[in-house]
């Protein structure tokens, strides 16, 4: 078997990914739909971590503009994490793959605390990993925990997985049909230009450490396997 162009990937997974056509909670039939996308990275030979977000069990913006504490917010929607990566976790082994979820908060009854070494080990081990609960802070997004988190574990590449959309645009495609598709694009145009890549600070993290991004659409099959195997797919965020 030939060698995969990305040996270790982390991919970053919204919640309202995995909410489906539902909009709230998780549709069995997307998370066993991601599950065999991620056998295929392992089956190309792909080490693989996972970061997951909450966003479809809570959304600590809207709790903060209705006059909640904002600490309290985003511990809140660390939980709706945990919860996603469960149900990941679940769905992995299912399909027979070895798996550790881990946890920027300690919830030893349910998943192991991060830490960094014993996460590449189990990288090391053929193991997926599912990273839950963010950076563990207030304030962080999972955009920027994905960010730290490759950076960490000496990830070759962020796979930003998108709900239906399949790359970056100079506008939102799904309302100016005259949007236009970036291959490529680095990080400093990103930001200055304000595109739905990541947030900023993730963005700025990833180019202050030179993480390439890969932007594509998780709903479309095989998407992940190309990426890995070296194909372009999606759009590149890179420094040059």
């Amino acid at each position: 078997m030939s060698q995969p162009k990305y040996k270790r990937a982390l991919l970053k997974l919204s919640g309202e990914a995995l909410a489906g056509e539902r909009g709230f909670g998780v549709d069995p039939k997307v998370v066993q739909f991601i599950a065999r996308e991620i056998e295929s990275m392992q089956e190309l030979g792909a080490e693989v971590a996972v970061v997951v977000g909450g966003g479809n069990f809570w959304r600590g913006g809207t709790a903060i503009a209705e006059g909640m504490d904002a600490p309290q917010a985003h511990y809140a929607g660390m939980l709706a994490t945990i919860i996603n990566a469960l149900a990941l976790q679940d769905a992995l082994e299912g399909h027979g793959l070895h798996t550790r979820a881990m946890t920027a908060i300690q919830m030893d009854q349910v998943a192991e605390p991060y830490l960094r070494r014993r996460a590449t080990r189990h990288l090391e081990k053929g193991r997926v990993i599912i990273l839950a609960a963010g950076t563990g802070n207030p304030f962080f997004t999972t955009d920027t925990a994905a960010a730290l988190r490759a950076a960490e574990l000496n990830a070759d590449v962020i796979l930003m997985a998108k709900n239906r959309v399949d790359g970056v645009y100079d506008a939102d495609p799904r309302v100016e049909r005259t949007a236009k598709k970036f291959d490529r694009i680095t990080y400093l145009e990103a930001i200055n230009r304000g595109l739905q890549v990541m947030d900023s600070t993730a963005l700025t993290f990833c180019m202050d450490n030179n993480l390439p991004i890969v932007v594509f659409d998780l709903f479309e099959p095989g998407s992940v396997a190309r990426i890995i195997a070296g194909e372009h797919v999606g759009t590149l965020v890179t420094k040059e």
